[in-house]
């Protein structure tokens, strides 16, 4: 295996990530770097505090890299303390939703992840900034699928039958909600099931929300679903089918203010926030440093 220059890596390690132990994680980085003249530290997340904690750590030790170990909670939380600094996000997938690094086809094998993390491309992807105090790496949306994770967190159900329960709990109970969206410098009124602000393509099942994503672009896309049906989930898991404009509507955008009628459930990267009534979002380009694939192009 061809070697980077020697490197300082920093693992953020969540050590029950998606409900379940991740020592095998542990082990397995330790296994791979104990032949290697890199430098490894591996800091264990505690669930109090962990940005303020992280942020410290690198402050400290100064690393050329620094890896998520967890689901996409703990990717956006690493993000959140180096954005703008230049030091490259690696990502080992150990969640139980892992969006982002499906993403950047980021593998679920230790050894090949941990082969990006010393040997993958650099490359500076956008950020979307919602409410000027969050950011948004992956998707965020309003509505249905917000309401289903609200579920998923609830109930005790995990795996793929999990989310098929909470899944058919939430279309079962789905209804519209009205918004108004200032958008482009147009202000236009939707009746929509759920509204996604996305940096990226698909979600962690597979799903393809947004044809058009692209993390490295400059620009997310507003997509509106106005209509579900059975036929149109299916195409989202089919990446060639297009999507029915006059059930999903797909508008590129720097920045949106969107405000909803009536409260309605909000998550950003898989996390639920509560019930909002206005979302503000824009893109801040090319402020996140990603280890990705050396073939990935995308």
């Amino acid at each position: 295996m061809q070697q980077a220059g020697q490197l300082k890596i920093l693992f953020a390690l969540n050590p029950v990530s998606g409900g379940k132990s991740n020592q095998n994680w542990e082990v397995s980085i330790r296994e791979y770097f104990k032949d290697l003249q890199h430098t490894i530290e591996i800091f264990m997340l505690g669930g109090e505090n962990d940005g303020e904690s992280l942020q410290h750590y690198i402050n400290t030790i100064r690393p050329d890299r620094v890896v998520a170990v967890g689901g996409d909670g703990t990717v956006q939380m690493a993000a959140k303390q180096l954005l703008g600094s230049g030091i490259p996000l690696g990502i080992l997938p150990a969640g139980s939703a892992n969006g982002m690094a499906k993403e950047l086809d980021i593998p679920n094998t230790p050894v090949e992840a941990l082969d990006i993390v010393v040997n993958g491309m650099i490359r500076a992807a956008d950020v979307i900034r919602i409410n000027k105090s969050e950011i948004c790496l992956h998707l965020s949306d309003i509505g249905l699928n917000a309401k289903l994770i609200k579920y998923f967190e609830q109930s005790n159900w995990r795996g793929k039958l999990g989310y098929a329960r909470v899944l058919f709990k939430a279309l079962r109970r789905k209804r519209t909600m009205r918004v108004l969206i200032d958008l482009n410098g147009e202000k236009v009124e939707r009746d929509a099931f759920m509204i996604v602000l996305a940096n990226a393509s698909k979600y962690g099942t597979g799903a393809v929300i947004n044809p058009k994503g692209n993390l490295y672009d400059g620009l997310f896309e507003v997509v509106i679903i106005r209509k579900f049906s059975i036929g149109e989930i299916f195409k989202m898991f089919i990446e060639f089918l297009p999507l029915n404009p006059r059930k999903t509507e797909i508008i590129p955008a720097t920045s949106v203010v969107i405000n909803t009628y009536s409260n309605a459930h909000f998550q950003i990267d898989g996390e639920y926030l509560g019930k909002v009534k206005q979302v503000e979002a824009s893109i801040v380009p090319g402020q996140l440093n990603l280890l990705i694939p050396q073939e990935i192009n995308k």
